[in-house]
């Protein structure tokens, strides 16, 4: 009788049981008092509990998917040093992405340096895009190591490509003009580890989500970035659209922005670096010697560096026009295909070499039609406390602050500021087909009465001839015979 199940509630003996569990187990005062209320709430746990499994489960949203991939980030010990000191220097300039996020970024970099095995890495900055961002992470690359997978569509090509054997050459005497027009060869780009492609860079759209290494850049690529402007969509395998056209897609196109920005706002304190090499070199060296961090650096007064740029310095290689940082001497490729040239005109050519600022070089020089760096202190109510913030005018993102010690960043879209309008390049003049001469213009057909005169003429200057040579065989015969 007992165990029979309600009819109501579908309970039996079980809940007096229950009941009394509970009971024994709280010891309350005044049992036979309370002891409807508790068995009301016996009675509500179970029920809740049924309930609860019957409930479908709620769907996640972006948000908290995101944090279940961020989760991981959490998991590990963070090894990257001083995170909250420059979160907060950054405050004080009045930059940064916000605590929560340089915390999660820092993370981030803590995974990658995990994955990758890296010896060094920093947080460059984060590129604004369209659709989505780019943060960036710098890393010490190591020559000979990285072989880029976007490269596999030029090994085809050369795989392809047709041998000199089966070009044609035009025959002798051929009445068809030949082109004179020679492609320019293609500069070549910097190895591994030097100029460049010195640094290797990678990219991730949110922390937690997967890092991807873009490729090393291509002198062509750097030139051509310099010429367009193009706001970056997120999709490092979009397409550039853009005239001229790149020589890329958008992982390139982010590449070569990177180049540039970094060679033109990486900046520290004078002295904080040296130049690596004995002191008889000659002074050109200098233009692209390697650095290493002084010990015996001692520091620079936080009011001196807000108020000069002299005591700020270069400590990026500059990217010359020919798209590297070394200069390359094209003469010597195109001196290997043609002979037109003399070896005095190829020395000449040799001697020449392309130069560019010097590392190391202080600020002060750089120049521009406007002030290219704007320098301030972050607080001129306690100076003491203070730190120097730079801002570059030409790279709008792109800050440094030193306060003792100094760090580089660039949150920004990515272009350069050439002021309020932008005018697109004009396009070339179009090239000559062929070369246009008299050897080669076709003449005009004679009238029947130019030709009968032509044809009287040949026959008088035939006649002519005739006689001349009649007169000197006469002449001959006379002086034989004499």
């Amino acid at each position: 009788f007992l165990m029979k199940n309600s009819s109501n509630s579908n309970m039996n003996y079980d809940h007096l049981t229950q009941l009394l569990t509970k009971v024994m187990d709280e010891h309350p005062n005044n049992a036979v008092d309370v002891f409807e209320e508790m068995s009301y709430e016996v009675k509500r746990a179970s029920l809740n509990s049924m309930q609860s499994n019957l409930r479908d489960l709620p769907q996640l949203t972006a948000t908290e998917l995101l944090a279940e991939q961020q989760r991981s980030l959490f998991l590990g010990k963070p090894v990257l040093p001083n995170v909250s000191e420059i979160s907060f220097y950054l405050e004080q300039a009045e930059v940064g992405l916000g605590r929560e996020e340089m915390q999660r970024i820092f993370l981030a970099l803590k995974k990658l340096v995990d994955s990758e095995r890296l010896t060094h890495c920093r947080f460059w900055g984060k590129i604004l895009g369209i659709e989505n961002n780019y943060i960036v992470a710098e890393a010490e690359n190591r020559e000979g190591e990285e072989k880029d997978h976007y490269t596999i569509e030029d090994e085809l090509k050369e795989q392809i490509k047709e041998p000199e054997s089966l070009e044609k050459e035009p025959f002798e005497g051929s009445p068809f003009p030949h082109s004179a027009h020679k492609p320019q060869h293609e500069v070549p780009k910097e190895a591994i580890g030097i100029g460049a492609n010195k640094f290797a860079y990678y990219v991730c759209k949110e922390p937690g989500l997967p890092w991807v290494k873009i490729p090393s850049v291509t002198p062509a690529q750097i030139t051509i970035a310099r010429q367009i402007r193009k706001f970056f969509t997120g999709n490092l395998d979009k397409s550039v659209v853009s005239y001229p056209p790149f020589p890329g897609n958008e992982a390139n196109y982010l590449r070569a922005q990177i180049a540039r920005i970094s060679a033109a706002t990486q900046v520290s304190p004078y002295g904080f670096y040296q130049t690596v090499g004995d002191e008889g070199e000659e002074e050109q060296e200098l233009y692209w010697a390697s650095i290493e961090v002084n010990p015996d650096f001692e520091g620079v007064p936080v009011r001196e560096l807000a108020e000069s740029l002299k005591v700020w310095v270069h400590h990026r290689q500059h990217i010359l026009q020919q798209g590297r940082c070394t200069w390359e001497n094209m003469a010597e490729k195109t001196g290997e295909d043609t002979n037109e040239e003399t070896e005095d005109e190829r020395e000449e050519e040799l001697d020449e070499p392309e130069v560019g600022p010097r590392l190391l070089n202080p600020l002060s020089l750089d120049a521009f039609n406007m002030p290219p760096w704007s320098s301030k202190l972050s607080s001129h109510l306690t100076p003491e406390h203070a730190i120097a913030v730079l801002r570059s005018n030409l790279w709008p993102g792109a800050f440094a602050y030193s306060s003792g010690k100094f760090e580089n960043i660039y949150i920004g879209w990515g272009l350069k500021y050439i002021g309020e309008v932008y005018s697109p390049p004009i396009p070339p003049l179009p090239q000559k087909e062929y070369p246009d001469g008299p050897e080669i213009t076709e003449a005009l057909d004679p009238t029947p009465e130019e030709e009968l005169d032509f044809k009287d003429n040949l026959e008088e200057q035939q006649a002519a001839l005739e006689e001349s040579e009649e007169s000197d065989e006469l002449e001959e015969s006379e002086e034989d015979d004499n």
